[in-house]
């Protein structure tokens, strides 16, 4: 399995699961009205905090760049989601049919190669990051979520992350969420903290540690190694 279409099947289960069979109308499974494009919004709004561009305060903060790249694949989530909304709407194609689909976009094939990638100015990728945001907020249409897309992958390019490091990155912080929902986090239940380390902290180790592994496999690591 390619790993766009990796992504896009990940997402689909891990919606189909959170939100209940159905998601794609609109609401949740608990009756909770869904918005995409408002996730989009926020996240990039947080996207941005990663850098000191508050004029009055933090003068002296620096890019915190590791954030930014997290921040870019919480976007991720919620892009796949929405075009995924869209898609099962309009009838218009199967999630393989998708995933060719957008793997053929020229934004997209920059990332393939998985050389190494430097950051773009910062003043260049908040302007990026302000134009998923203004995409996002406008009226849904195919034309949108084409422009959607290709902004989106840029972004992922200037935020010097190539295909391999956005799959690892998106994979493990989707299967955590995915262990998360399993191991009580709605309910209140859920530990962050595993034996003096965040959650985030040991997946990532895992991942280092065994950078082959499928989904399946991460998941099953976390399960061994939760403190329940």
């Amino acid at each position: 399995m390619n790993k766009l279409l990796s992504m896009l099947t990940l997402q689909q289960e891990l919606n189909d699961s959170t939100n209940g069979i159905g998601w794609e109308k609109g609401v949740t499974k608990n009756g909770k009205v869904i918005n995409w494009r408002r996730c989009i919004t926020m996240e990039c709004a947080e996207m941005i905090d990663s850098f000191g561009w508050k004029h009055w305060k933090s003068i002296a903060q620096e890019t915190d760049y590791a954030n930014l790249q997290i921040e870019i694949v919480d976007v991720w989530h919620f892009v796949m989601s929405l075009v995924l909304e869209f898609t099962k709407n309009s009838g218009a194609e199967s999630i393989e049919e998708l995933a060719t689909r957008i793997s053929q976009t020229p934004e997209y094939q920059k990332l393939v190669d998985n050389a190494p990638l430097a950051f773009a100015e910062d003043t260049l990728l908040m302007v990026k990051i302000e134009n998923v945001m203004r995409l996002s907020l406008i009226p849904i249409s195919p034309e949108m979520i084409g422009a959607l897309i290709e902004e989106f992958f840029e972004l992922v390019y200037m935020g010097g992350l190539n295909l391999t490091q956005l799959y690892r990155l998106y994979v493990g912080k989707n299967i955590l969420n995915q262990f998360r929902q399993d191991h009580g986090y709605k309910e209140g239940t859920y530990l962050k903290m595993w034996d003096g380390l965040e959650d985030n902290a040991v997946m990532k180790r895992a991942w280092e540690d065994e950078p082959d592994m499928s989904p399946q496999e991460l998941y099953a690591v976390l399960k061994t190694v939760y403190p329940a």
